[in-house]
């Protein structure tokens, strides 16, 4: 069965430069699978031009109504959602945040299928599609530019004004960092293993938490930490990650010993609710805590990482956060923290994060179309129905589409 396809225009502000296709990816999906057709809205800011499209062999259209799928990345505004079409894109709405309520509402009223990017998972629940390696890449970079800037050391260019990946590492080249540096880095998913290449691509000496905890150092050393490193119980038994995840009510932060002892703290962990914080605005006074620095990956704002009191812009990324008042600063402040905490570092780093979201695309939810969802991907990922109701994995929204919570 013919199925069509389109690369829909990004029209959310500030613009977003990135898309789930690239052309290339696009003649691939035609190779893999000759049911599919593709065609591409009209757009001005697309880091692939709309002459890229037409010379790969696709139609590029003001009016792409005829497509039965429609694919995006960022929110669709809510008068240009086109009734009964099936929609891909990051609907920010699966956390009920309060902003896209009404966006949530108009894709049940104008009866569309919603599948949210970060719903395609697998059968045991792990995402499987996303840009978290990119945002760890640009972040962790981003935190050596702010190190580089604030300490006079170096200046590394915005990651928006270099062409791609290579580029990026090129520029770490020709840094040289401060000796006794030490960096803990948080997380063991996509975010957090993006950072790791760049701290790896530096040649920063990885160690173990133990010797970390323990040792002087006369080289740059950095220690990957999990959750059942910076949280454990109360009660003094020994933890267990899974039970962490199922009710974390149990555990209280044990953070505080790495900060004591690291100059650099990149957060790349996912925060879940309930879980302790990090590290709290109580501990970023206390005397021992050495960490000047956070680039703040996850950017979960007045959260677990006590520093991060708003999320940046790639304009202006940094600020800094005075622990004595609480309060933000300027990035380079002496005795504040310097804070990175941009919320869209994907963004930065365009045609490469399109590249590597449209091979995962592909692989992972394109072949469902046609084997009827062998996998169930699109059935657990299917958020609104073409009945303008929430499915059954999704009905704990209803409440917040009808505004009462």
């Amino acid at each position: 069965m013919a199925i069509t396809f389109a690369i829909i225009k990004e029209r959310k502000n500030p613009p977003d430069r990135r898309v789930v296709f690239s052309p290339q990816k696009c003649q691939e999906v035609r190779q893999t699978f000759p049911e599919a057709k593709i065609i591409a809205e009209a757009s001005d800011i697309r880091i692939f031009p709309d002459e890229a499209y037409r010379e790969a062999g696709f139609e590029v259209k003001e009016d792409v109504s005829e497509a039965t799928v429609m694919l995006g990345v960022k929110e669709v505004p809510v008068d240009a959602l086109i009734p009964g079409k099936k929609y891909f894109f990051f609907s920010h709405t699966i956390k009920e945040q309060p902003y896209n309520r009404k966006l949530l509402k108009a894709i049940l009223d104008k009866k569309i299928e919603l599948y949210d990017h970060e719903t395609i998972i697998n059968r045991n629940g792990r995402r499987l599609i996303g840009f978290g390696r990119y945002a760890g890449l640009v972040g962790a970079y981003n935190g050596f530019r702010a190190l580089g800037l604030r300490d006079g050391l170096f200046e590394l260019p915005k990651v928006e004004t270099l062409a791609d990946l290579d580029a990026v590492k090129a520029e770490l080249d020709k840094i040289t960092l401060p000796q006794q540096l030490r960096i803990i880095l948080s997380g063991t998913g996509k975010v957090a293993m993006g950072a790791k290449e760049i701290l790896d691509h530096l040649k920063i000496k990885e160690v173990t938490d133990a010797v970390y905890l323990t040792s002087s150092f006369s080289e740059p050393v950095y220690c990957l930490i999990d959750v059942m490193e910076y949280n454990r119980r109360k009660d003094g038994k020994a933890g267990d990650k899974y039970e962490f995840y199922k009710d974390p009510s149990g555990y209280e932060s044990n953070f505080m010993p790495y900060a004591k002892v690291s100059d650099v703290f990149i957060a790349g962990h996912f925060y879940g609710s309930g879980a302790p914080f990090l590290f709290t605005r109580e501990d970023a006074r206390h005397p021992d805590f050495n960490i000047n620095l956070v680039a703040d990956i996850s950017c979960d704002v007045d959260g677990p990482v006590a520093s991060t009191l708003r999320a940046s812009t790639i304009a202006e990324p940094f600020y800094g956060y005075d622990p004595s008042t609480e309060t933000e600063t300027a990035f380079n402040t002496p005795g504040a923290i310097t804070v990175m905490a941009v919320d869209n570092l994907p963004c930065e780093l365009p045609k490469d994060a399109s590249e590597g979201f449209g091979d995962m695309f592909l692989e992972q939810v394109i072949p469902a179309f046609f084997n009827d969802d062998r996998e169930g991907i699109l059935e657990r990922a299917r958020m609104t129905t073409h009945q303008g109701t929430l499915t059954e994995r999704y009905a704990y929204l209803q409440d917040y589409v009808d505004g009462k919570n």
